[in-house]
């Protein structure tokens, strides 16, 4: 990682903090969830980073990006990353986005103004409005107060025992960024959420739905309520992942992500 360029970009009137891999290549900009950061990216990023421009920024209140006391919702991320595009001048860039930045993703593919050239959603959160004030009430945000009271030794000792089969240098990214997430930015937990139905209709552009075959947020059964709504929707399922698919099966992601990256990138820029 270390030829990876670290910047600020001012958007939407706050400063986001991104890692890029860059050169002249297709951009293709990749959106964290919530307690995660740019740098979660990274064992996804070097799938990637040989034939794609890859951007991975914090989103506000996570990592090294600005954390205003309000403005958390997901309309709130989607002009953030609809800025970053622009600051950047990133040319018919691909969005994929993980959890709550798949969730952002779609927004922002669904307003139709940010000039993509398609959208990816690993695993967005698309939960009916009883599951979204399930969460809100749940003490997930309580939970992460007193993981605050953590040293990121003790965090990582955890994670290690928990999920042994993510690389230790991934479980370092993720310690880290748990650390660095502001509390304010459970905010985005807050209902309503938009109705991803209407957003996913509304979107113009090819779009890949990636998922888990133990996923308990988006299931295949409701992958192909959505495809039904949007015929430009393809649906890709990885096996012996959850919802934290990118963490558990990043070369896998990363490789039917290429796939589709290169069609999307056209005979152009192929290099086959």
């Amino acid at each position: 990682m270390t030829t990876w360029k670290s910047g600020v970009c001012e958007a939407n009137g706050i400063d986001l903090h991104y890692l890029r891999t860059g050169g002249a290549k297709p951009p293709v900009v990749l959106l964290h969830g919530l307690i995660g950061s740019g740098a979660c990216w990274t064992p996804v990023a070097r799938g990637l980073e040989g034939e794609f421009d890859v951007v991975m920024p914090d989103a506000r209140g996570h990592g090294g990006s600005s954390a205003p006391r309000h403005g958390y919702q997901y309309d709130e991320h989607a002009s953030d990353v609809v800025g970053l595009i622009q600051g950047l001048e990133l040319s018919r860039p691909v969005l994929l986005g993980h959890s709550m930045g798949g969730m952002t993703a779609a927004v922002v593919a669904s307003r139709g103004t940010a000039g993509l050239r398609g959208v990816i959603l690993v695993d967005p959160t698309f939960l009916s409005p009883e599951r979204q004030r399930e969460v809100h009430a749940s003490d997930v945000a309580e939970q992460h107060r007193r993981t605050l009271g953590f040293s990121k030794p003790e965090l990582v000792a955890q994670a290690r025992a928990r999920q042994p089969h993510r690389s230790p240098e991934l479980i370092e990214h993720l310690a880290e960024a748990r650390l660095k997430t502001r509390t304010e930015a459970f905010d985005v937990l807050t209902p309503p959420n938009p109705e991803y139905r209407e957003v996913v209709s509304a979107i113009d552009v090819p779009i890949l739905l990636v998922i888990g075959d133990s996923s308990p947020v988006v299931t295949l059964e409701m992958a192909t309520e959505l495809r039904s709504l949007n015929p430009r929707l393809r649906i890709e399922q990885i096996q012996d992942a959850g919802h934290g698919l990118p963490y558990d099966q990043p070369e896998r992601l990363a490789e039917v992500v290429a796939s589709f990256l290169r069609e999307l990138a056209g005979p152009i820029n192929s290099r086959r």
